[in-house]
């Protein structure tokens, strides 16, 4: 008989787990997302490179080291923090470090990024798998991205101007809708 009480206590005892575990999701779901003190826009977010010589730093001064360097105009990079005129970056890689703000650019552009970094990215003439297949891309190519849907997006490059499935591109995320 005791056994059976303790039982019962124990999946009371998980479900109410369970119920609080759902709450708490809930309510990060339903909150508002984070946003930058200084620029008041989300966090994060994605922006571009401005000029072809971008100097990277390990924290958000002058004084602090240049950790590597940018050598690309465009390239897109994910803003993680900011810090008065300093904004925290992250790169397709993972690498991450500090640029003065006014090395950025709100104009959007991802690169090609499929799973298998050997398999070509196909570009269609509709956002749908089904329709003309305009180009494929290999990983790493950059693009503008015109437009997003949350599923597809319309980039243009050298050579090329389609659509891409969301899920293959780094700089916009899974489900974002850009106009």
């Amino acid at each position: 008989m005791t056994s059976g009480i303790l039982r019962g206590m124990r999946r009371s005892s998980l479900l109410l787990l369970a119920l609080t575990g759902a709450l708490f999701a809930t309510e990060y779901a339903l909150a508002e997302p984070a946003v930058g003190p200084k620029s008041g826009l989300p966090l994060p977010r994605f922006v571009s490179l401005k000029p072809d010589h971008v100097n990277v730093r390990g924290g958000p001064t002058r004084d602090h080291d240049v950790t590597f360097v940018y050598t690309r105009a465009g390239l897109p990079v994910e803003i993680t923090a900011e810090s008065d005129n300093w904004r925290r970056i992250r790169d397709w890689e993972g690498s991450e470090g500090w640029v003065y703000h006014s090395l950025l650019s709100g104009r959007r552009t991802a690169l090609v990024n499929p799973k298998d970094k050997s398999q070509l990215v196909p570009v269609y003439d509709k956002p749908d798998g089904g329709g003309v297949v305009l180009a494929k891309l290999q990983a790493g190519v950059l693009a503008a991205v015109k437009r997003c849907t949350g599923v597809w997006c319309r980039i243009a490059g050298a050579g090329f101007d389609g659509w891409v499935a969301q899920e293959q591109l780094w700089g916009v995320y899974l489900n974002e809708k850009v106009e």
